[in-house]
């Protein structure tokens, strides 16, 4: 059985507490949590104290939902060495919010080798891009052991960690049980593999499958291009390969749902857990 979630930032606008509630009444067990998102919630490091981790603890568990994951998409291949220490000092910060708060991952992108965070055709997907993502990489897994904390990465073809084989070296090279993966299967796809859907699909799942921590779910439509996303249900996407794969070796994972709004929600976890039911 999956357990199905959502990105907070995604549901109805109201106050936390409220907002959970909803959350929790629209069926779903979990939430992707990018406090940053969230109005009237912070992200800097030095807020993310023991004592808000216990106030977003009793909220959460008052709402009897989950953190799946404690997003923190910082660009760990910048070089700009200032912004560089910065965004590794609030990976810290949020992997020891994370300690307290019991989340099942801290979750992270890959980065492009720029300042602006953008994909470059030219250098994003270089073994010079990565070697340095990889180098900036270690010492925020290293603090994640530390705070026995698992942190997530997660593939992107506009990023720098673009394909399965670049998530494979990465996972082979820090070598850390405490670094794992998000699989996020769209976003794995762009016009020039889109055709081979279900054999990027099974690469992933091949060679990241025991790794893989949690499951981000969305569609797109191949009229518009994969970089135009929506709701689970609304477009082109199968699921059958990624639901049957989490059926049968990561049972009861957290999958999130992504591109949703507020009305179409609780829609969308119903057309993925009756597919799910039916595989």
């Amino acid at each position: 059985m999956i357990q199905y979630g959502l990105r907070l930032h995604d549901s109805e606008n109201l106050p936390l507490e409220e907002r959970l509630v909803r959350v929790r009444e629209q069926g779903f067990s979990c939430v992707h949590l990018a406090l940053s998102k969230i109005p009237g919630q912070t992200s800097a490091p030095e807020a993310l104290t023991p004592g808000y981790a216990m106030y977003l603890k009793r909220a959460f568990a008052s709402a009897g939902l989950d953190i799946a994951v404690l997003g923190n998409y910082l660009n760990l291949a910048t070089p700009d060495e200032e912004a560089l220490k910065k965004n590794q000092e609030k990976y810290t910060a949020h992997l020891r919010l994370a300690s307290v708060l019991g989340v099942g991952v801290v979750g992270t992108e890959t980065g492009n080798p720029n300042t602006g965070y953008k994909y470059d055709p030219e250098k994003s997907h270089t073994d010079e891009a990565l070697e340095t993502f990889i180098r900036n990489l270690i010492p925020v897994v290293k603090d994640a052991e530390r705070f026995g904390v698992i942190l997530a990465i997660e593939p992107v073809w506009r990023h720098i960690v673009y394909c399965p084989k670049r998530a494979r070296q990465v996972l082979d090279a820090v070598g850390s049980p405490n670094l794992q993966i998000i699989f996020d299967p769209v976003n794995l796809l762009d016009e020039s593999n889109v055709d081979r859907r279900d054999e990027v699909f099974d690469e992933a799942i091949e060679l990241l499958g025991k790794d893989i921590a949690v499951i981000h779910l969305k569609d797109y439509k191949k009229e518009t291009g994969v970089t135009k996303c929506m709701a689970p249900g609304l477009g082109d996407m199968d699921y059958s390969r990624i639901l049957k794969f989490a059926k049968e070796k990561k049972p009861y994972i957290q999958a999130t749902l992504e591109n949703t709004k507020p009305d179409n929600a609780a829609q969308a976890r119903e057309f993925l857990r009756q597919l799910e039911e039916s595989l």
